[in-house]
């Protein structure tokens, strides 16, 4: 043994909503100013009523596009 301390570790996961007004219809490149991002969420479920909150109210916008992305980082337990 290196008699050095072990530290343990746990997967912590938070949760992002992210998108905007997409320049065409592929939904590959934002409109410059119109970046979004909220969080992070602890909870998918929080991740996802805010995605929905975001959708309905941009709904009659076509190329207004949110989705969610999970970050699964490593963290020391605490």
């Amino acid at each position: 043994m290196s008699g050095g301390k072990t530290m343990e570790m746990t997967m912590n996961d938070r949760f992002w909503v992210l998108g905007g007004e997409y320049k065409s219809l592929r939904f590959e490149e934002l409109v410059g100013g119109t970046e979004r991002l909220f969080g992070p969420f602890r909870a998918r479920n929080d991740a996802e009523r805010t995605w929905r909150e975001l959708s309905e109210r941009h709904r009659p916008q076509c190329n207004v596009r949110f989705t969610i992305v999970e970050d699964r980082s490593l963290a020391p337990v605490r």
